[in-house]
């Protein structure tokens, strides 16, 4: 038979004083509905603690200047596309997904590839390889670039190549002027080349940085132009030509590297259907220039990828 007995005088005395003071009553539990034991406030007779503002999202820095740096892209004259990463914080953006024939911009690629084949033969490049490689990035000189084509097995041998260094979105010709790639893959191509985890040597992205960085001053444009007073360093390769599937309009293409003390950036910028060259050199400089003055404004630790 199951007994019901009433409360005790103690569970009484308990309740009531609960009560008095405002605190819930479960059962025969106590809830105490006050707040943290440890908190001034929590005492009988305090004022209630404010309830504290629920914090805003934040935003996602890096979206927010991708969406205005689109929208510049498409008042700079021609077809423009970008993308540009801070190799310090990780923020990137990439603005445009076209396809552009690459024009001289291969050659890195083409340098890239022989070091890659070097490497894997376990030598160094021969005294006549290291010239053509000046030649072809010091001043874009295009026998020196078929040369070192032929030296990598021409289209077989970049697309090989490609797969090693992460590119994705390049369709290596037989006429190396004429491959076509998109902005966001000279992107995973620079980051390659700048990567101590990548597959090329200290020595192999020394030696391709620096040909980058002793560009002849008549090709020295492009995403060099925003590089900042207190930036350090810069490295560029840019490619240039008439596009006959386009009527003839010029090409203009600048990829490398910009180092300031906080930050190093890696920028490519692609473009085309410009009715003169200086035109298309005029566009991508705007387009280089304002976007890592958007990207500047971004403190290292905002950054979102975007």
């Amino acid at each position: 038979m199951t007994s019901r007995r009433g409360p005790s005088r103690r569970e009484v005395l308990a309740a009531g004083a609960a009560t008095l003071l405002g605190v819930g009553v479960a059962g025969t539990g106590l809830a105490y509905r006050w707040a943290h034991s440890g908190d001034a406030d929590a005492r009988p007779g305090a004022a209630p603690t404010p309830a504290r503002p629920t914090p805003s999202p934040t935003p996602d820095y890096a979206a927010l200047a991708g969406t205005r740096i689109e929208k510049y892209l498409r008042g700079v004259g021609g077809r423009v596309t970008l993308a540009v990463r801070d190799r310090t914080s990780g923020l990137a953006v990439t603005a445009g997904t076209r396809r552009f024939q690459t024009a001289s911009i291969v050659k890195v690629d083409i340098l890239a590839a022989l070091l890659l084949r070097r490497q894997d033969q376990g030598r160094k490049l021969s005294a006549n390889e290291r010239q053509l490689a000046r030649s072809m990035i010091v001043v874009s000189d295009n026998a020196a670039a078929s040369s070192l084509y032929t030296a990598i097995g021409y289209r077989a041998g970049l697309t090989a190549a490609n797969k090693t260094l992460g590119l994705r979105q390049t369709t290596p010709n037989a006429s190396w002027g004429v491959t076509t790639t998109t902005a966001a893959d000279q992107l995973r191509l620079l980051t390659a080349i700048t990567d101590p985890a990548g597959p090329l040597s200290e020595a192999s992205r020394e030696f391709l940085l620096d040909l980058m960085g002793e560009v002849d001053k008549q090709q020295d444009w492009g995403i060099t132009a925003a590089a900042g007073r207190t930036s350090t360093a810069s490295y560029v390769k840019n490619g240039w030509t008439t596009v006959d599937a386009d009527n003839g309009l010029w090409l203009a293409n600048s990829i490398g590297r910009i180092v300031d003390p906080d930050r190093d950036w890696l920028v490519a910028v692609l473009s085309d259907h410009h009715p003169t060259q200086q035109k298309g050199i005029a566009a991508v400089e705007k387009a280089a220039k304002y976007a890592l003055t958007e990207l500047r404004a971004i403190p290292p630790a905002a950054g979102v990828a975007h």
